[in-house]
C-alpha cells in the first residue's frame, strides 16, 4: 500500500493540474509585422471609435440651446431695426412728396400714395438724361382713374352727364358731373387726367405685346407691316411679333375730351386742356383740327369777357371795350402763334400787337412793403425747422381760374416780353428789307433786356424765374441767329467788292475788316457770357466768330 502524501502537498498538486497549459508562446502579446500575427482590433475596445452620444452631454445641450436662442434673438433684432429704418425712410419720402405734390385729404391712402409715386416718376422726365418708363406711368394713371371713378373707393357722389354716359366715336365715354365734389378732389382729378394725356402723347405709336405685357415702339415690330424692324436697345427684351401686339395706350384725345366734357372744372382748367390738345394737333401736323381746338379754347375764355372785346374775323383785341382776362390773353396769343407757324403772318402780327397793347394797358400791381425780418434766436430757429415735420401741411388754396383781369406783375411782364419775342421773329421774317430785319432785331434785343432785368430782381418766385429764363434763352438764341445771318451777308458783300491798294497801285486787295453785324455778334456772345450767373443752364445757341 503506497504511502499517502500529506494533505498540503495534495492540495498543491491538484491546484497545479487545474491550471491550463501554457501555450508555446503568447503571440497576441508580441509585436510583429506579419498580418496574421497582428493583435485583434475589437470595436468595443478600440480607443479611436467613440459613441456620438458622448458629444450631447448636458453641458453641450445647454450650450446649443443658448446659441440658438441668441441667434434667433439677434436675427429678430436686426430685421426689426432694418424694417423700422425702411419704414422711416418711406415715411420721410412720402412726406417730402406730399409737400412737393399735395394730394386731397379726402382721398384714400392708396390713391394718395399712388399719385405721389407717379408724379415722382414723371418729374424725372424733365431731365433728358433720365430714362422714364412712360408705359408704367400710363398704367399708373389709368389705375388711379379707375379708383377715382369707382363709387366704392374715391368716386362717391360721382354722376354721369346722362344715363349710362355719352359715347363719342374715337373718343369713348365723355366726362362726369363732379360739381358735388370738393375743389381739392376736382383739382386732383384734373391732375390725373392731364397726366394720363401726357403719357398718351409719349406712348403715341407704341404697341403692347399681349403675351408678355411689355410695351415697344412701333418701329421694333417684327411683321409684314415693318419689313426692316429697328433693333432693340442692349439689355432690352426681344422685339414682339406683329400678331401678338395691340395699341399700348389710348389716344390723347380720349383724356383731353374727357376734361372738356366734364362738368365741374374751372374755365382756366378747360382752356389749358384745349390749348394743350391744340398744340398736340399742331405737332401731329393737322392744322385745321388744331385751329378748331384753338377756337374752342377761345370760346371758353370769352364766356366771361366783355361784349365785343374780340373781333372774330381778325382776332384783334379791342381795349376800348374793356380789359381782357388772363384766359383771353393766353388763348389769343396761342392762336396767333398757330397762324404764324402755318405761314399766316398777316393775321398773326395784328393779333400779337393787340395782345401787347392790351398787356401794356393792364393796371400795375400795388407795391407791398415788406417788413424787416426779426433776428431769430437759436431755439426759435430750431423750432421753425422741425415744426413742418410734425405739423401736417394744409392743401394749397385754389389757383386763379383765369376769368379775372390780371395785374401787371413781374410775371406778366415776362409774358409781355414773350409776346414781343414773337413779334420780333415775325418782323424779321416777313419783311425782306434791311429795315424790317433791323426792326425785328430791335424787338429781340428789348426782350433780352426785359428778361435779364426781371431775373436780376431779388425775391422772385420760382415760376416767375422759370418763365424769365425761358424767355431770355429764346431771346439770346434768336438774337444770335439773326445777327449771324446779317453778318454773313455783310462779309460776303465785302468779299465780292475788291479794293485797291494804297494810292491804287498794284491792285492789292484791302484786308476785310469787321463790320457792324460781326461786331454785334461778339456783343451777343459777351452778353450770353454775362448772363451765365442768372441762367443755371442755357439751352440757347449763341454763335461765336463767323468762319
Amino acid at each position: 500500500m503506497p504511502a499517502r502524501l500529506p494533505l498540503p502537498i495534495l492540495r498543491i498538486r491538484s491546484m497545479h493540474r487545474l491550471r491550463p497549459p501554457n501555450p508555446p508562446s503568447r503571440l497576441f502579446t508580441q509585436n510583429t509585422s506579419s498580418a496574421h500575427l497582428q493583435r485583434p482590433q475589437l470595436a468595443f475596445l478600440s480607443p479611436s471609435h467613440k459613441s456620438s452620444s458622448r458629444y450631447l452631454t448636458t453641458e453641450t445641450k445647454r450650450w446649443l440651446k443658448t446659441e440658438i436662442k441668441n441667434g434667433l434673438k439677434y436675427t429678430v433684432y436686426v430685421y426689426t431695426f432694418v424694417g423700422l429704418t425702411l419704414v422711416i425712410i418711406f415715411g420721410l419720402q412720402q412726406e417730402w412728396c406730399e409737400r412737393k405734390w399735395p394730394t386731397p385729404e379726402e382721398w384714400t391712402w392708396v390713391s394718395r400714395k399712388d399719385l405721389r409715386s407717379v408724379m415722382w416718376d414723371m418729374s424725372r422726365a424733365d431731365d433728358p438724361k433720365n430714362l422714364v418708363d412712360w408705359a408704367n406711368i400710363g398704367e399708373s394713371f389709368r389705375w388711379l382713374l379707375l379708383r377715382l371713378e369707382n363709387p366704392k373707393k374715391d368716386g362717391k357722389d360721382l354722376e354721369t352727364t346722362m344715363e349710362g354716359g355719352i359715347l363719342v366715336e374715337g373718343v369713348g365715354k365723355t366726362g362726369y358731373d363732379i360739381n358735388k365734389k370738393s375743389e381739392p378732389w376736382r383739382r386732383g382729378y384734373y391732375t390725373i387726367l392731364m397726366g394720363a394725356a401726357r403719357a398718351a402723347e409719349q406712348l403715341d405709336g407704341w404697341v403692347r405685346d399681349k403675351t408678355r405685357n411689355v410695351a415697344f415702339p412701333k418701329e421694333m415690330i417684327i411683321g409684314p407691316s415693318n419689313p426692316i424692324p429697328r433693333p432693340t436697345p442692349p439689355g432690352a427684351k426681344t422685339a414682339p411679333k406683329e400678331e401678338d401686339c395691340e395699341q399700348a395706350f389710348e389716344n390723347p384725345a380720349v383724356y383731353y375730351m374727357r376734361i372738356l366734357t366734364t362738368r365741374g372744372f374751372s374755365a382756366g382748367q378747360r382752356v389749358e386742356a384745349a390749348l394743350t390738345y391744340a398744340n398736340w394737333l399742331d405737332y401731329k401736323e393737322t392744322p385745321r383740327a388744331a385751329e378748331e381746338m384753338y377756337k374752342w379754347a377761345l370760346d371758353i375764355a370769352l364766356q366771361d369777357a366783355p361784349e365785343g372785346i374780340l373781333d372774330r374775323k381778325t382776332g384783334v383785341l379791342d381795349v376800348a371795350k374793356g380789359l381782357p382776362s388772363r384766359n383771353v390773353l393766353t388763348s389769343v396769343t396761342a392762336m396767333a402763334v398757330h397762324y404764324a407757324a402755318n405761314e399766316n403772318l398777316s393775321t398773326a402780327l395784328p393779333m400779337l400787337l393787340s395782345v401787347l397793347r392790351a398787356r401794356k394797358s393792364l393796371h400795375d400791381a400795388p407795391v407791398v412793403l415788406q417788413a424787416l425780418e426779426e433776428e431769430k434766436g437759436p431755439f426759435k430757429y430750431v423750432v421753425d425747422v422741425l415744426k413742418p415735420l410734425f405739423v401736417p401741411r394744409p392743401y394749397p388754396d385754389a389757383l386763379s381760374d383765369g376769368t379775372e383781369v390780371p395785374l401787371r406783375t413781374p410775371t406778366e411782364r415776362c409774358e409781355e416780353a414773350g409776346v414781343m419775342g414773337y413779334i420780333g421773329e415775325i418782323l424779321y421774317v416777313s419783311k425782306n428789307s434791311k429795315s424790317g430785319q433791323q426792326e425785328g432785331l430791335a424787338w429781340t434785343r428789348e426782350v433780352v433786356d426785359i428778361a435779364e432785368e426781371e431775373l436780376r430782381r431779388r425775391r422772385i418766385g420760382d415760376e416767375h424765374k422759370k418763365k424769365c429764363k425761358e424767355c431770355m434763352e429764346v431771346g439770346l438764341g434768336n438774337w444770335s441767329k439773326m445777327v449771324k445771318k446779317l453778318a454773313k451777308e455783310e462779309q460776303a458783300a465785302k468779299k465780292n467788292k475788291p479794293g485797291k491798294g494804297w494810292l491804287s497801285f498794284g491792285g492789292v486787295d484791302q484786308p476785310v475788316l469787321k463790320g457792324r453785324w460781326e461786331t454785334e455778334l461778339q456783343v451777343v456772345k459777351e452778353r450770353a457770357r454775362r448772363a451765365e450767373d442768372v441762367l443755371e443752364k442755357s439751352g440757347c445757341e449763341v454763335v461765336g466768330d463767323i468762319p
